[in-house]
């Protein structure tokens, strides 16, 4: 079954892929300052947000054949794509198999080896405080990690409350995705243009994994948010969006 998702405006398709606990509710801003430009979708995850009674995929590749479905179901053809986060990773997973369809492809939040070196804590850990403690102290504890200023940002709130619609067994098995997956290898076959952008104090995905997309796709653009997190959308959303719609008008 495809999953739900939000859409707005007219013209080409840019398509909006959110992260580990995220949902297509946390692009509202972007599909408001897209919209006079793009026909933007927002597809939710299978097993998280409008989509959480959906059973979550256990792979990268799972959740990519999802989101191909959405698209394939609203009769989408080639399109724009960014991806957040595990939602990059989606993305990178998407260009690799469907990269005839991908007019421009942003990378935002993420990299491209699913263990994510020096994240804030290792998946493995993460997977056991999920089973031990249940979904809403993973979410609360998770999304506070997303901000510079934690649980005290503006933006921690709302973020905090789409996190913990997640199904417990799909935030489960994206983590397994996320630690199964690796990117790296098939990077250099991608042709479509490519931006990067990073929050300088993300502390999911470091330096090491932003040079290594930078430095793997052929002609890629880096974009970096200073005094930002991970969630650069919600704490600088002037300036990501901003950033994001110079890449899509360039010639």
């Amino acid at each position: 079954m495809a999953p739900p998702c939000l859409r707005a405006g007219a013209g080409m398709p840019l398509v909006l892929v959110h992260g580990y606990l995220g949902g297509s509710a946390q692009w509202r801003d972007q599909l408001a300052a897209f919209a006079p430009t793009h026909d933007v979708i927002a597809p939710d995850l299978p097993g998280f947000g409008a989509a959480s009674a959906l059973p979550g995929p256990a792979t990268i590749a799972g959740f990519a054949a999802a989101v191909i479905a959405c698209l394939d179901g609203l009769g989408v053809g080639r399109f724009a794509l960014l991806g957040h986060s595990m939602g990059g990773m989606i993305a990178q997973e998407i260009a690799a198999r469907h990269g005839d369809r991908i007019e421009r492809l942003a990378l935002y939040g993420t990299g491209p080896l699913g263990r994510m070196p020096d994240r804030f804590e290792p998946l493995e850990a993460s997977m056991a405080r999920l089973d031990a403690e249940g979904v809403a102290p993973t979410a609360d504890r998770i999304a506070a990690t997303w901000f510079r200023d934690g649980a005290r940002a503006p933006g921690y709130g709302p973020t905090r409350d789409l996190a913990r619609m997640a199904g417990a067994l799909a935030a489960r098995n994206a983590l397994a995705a996320m630690r199964d997956w690796d990117g790296r290898a098939r990077l250099e076959g991608f042709r479509m243009p490519c931006r990067i952008l990073w929050g300088d104090q993300d502390r999911s995905y470091r330096w090491p994994q932003v040079a290594a997309l930078w430095r793997g796709i052929a002609g890629a653009e880096l974009a970096v948010v200073p005094a930002a997190s991970h969630a650069v959308h919600l704490e600088k959303p002037v300036i990501f969006n901003a950033l994001v719609q110079d890449f899509l008008s360039a010639a």
